[in-house]
């Protein structure tokens, strides 16, 4: 895997209090962008990003159309829209739901897969249905890094199963509360390669 630029993660029920435990963990300085599809209904409101901002030491932003992608932000794909990323900046799209979500998890992965492809890393947590599945495998088959929460230790493991299952399997599985850890480390390891890139 080369440096990775790009970290996807998806969440549905019980993602939540998953994310509660994950987001903390990401020091100040963490350098790579963190986009999250966690489900939720059309008219949720944007509560979410400021309760998830009081966790976090990171900026927790709602992306519009067209915007960039910055490093040490944690991105939420807003309610009622998927969130696709292309070379550096962000879409929205009002497509059909996809697994009966919108956002879905799969349209995310898959577009970081195949904009990123091996420098991307996803990670499936929680979740009743099978959504992410496909863009796990996704992001595998392009060479990027596929974490899945133990589904024994999910509050929900229908999604876990369906991504392990579709990964075939993935590079970890891992607990929840040793994933952040988990990617910090593999995050931090090529600081020396940020000054290559200038």
């Amino acid at each position: 895997m080369m440096s990775p630029e790009i970290i996807v993660i998806g969440a549905s029920y019980g993602g939540l209090s998953a994310l509660q435990t994950l987001l903390p963990v990401f020091p100040a300085d963490f350098p790579i962008p963190v986009l999250v599809v966690q489900h939720r209904t059309r008219d949720a409101g944007h509560g979410l990003c400021e309760y998830l901002q009081r966790r976090t030491r990171l900026s927790v932003v709602e992306p519009n159309d067209k915007d960039s992608i910055a490093p040490g932000h944690v991105y939420l794909a807003p309610p009622d829209y998927h969130l696709l990323v292309e070379a550096g900046g962000f879409a929205l799209s009002v497509d059909a739901p996809v697994a009966h979500a919108r956002p879905s998890i799969d349209v995310l992965f898959e577009s970081a897969a195949d904009a990123y492809r091996e420098r991307a890393i996803a990670v499936i947590l929680t979740g009743t249905n099978a959504d992410g599945a496909a863009g796990v495998k996704r992001v595998k088959a392009h060479g990027g890094y596929t974490i899945v929460q133990d589904p024994n230790d999910s509050v929900a493991r229908q999604m876990p199963d369906a991504a392990i299952a579709a990964a075939a399997p993935p590079d970890r599985i891992l607990p929840l509360a040793e994933i952040g850890s988990f990617l910090v480390n593999l995050c931090h390891v090529p600081q020396r390669n940020a000054h290559e890139h200038g």
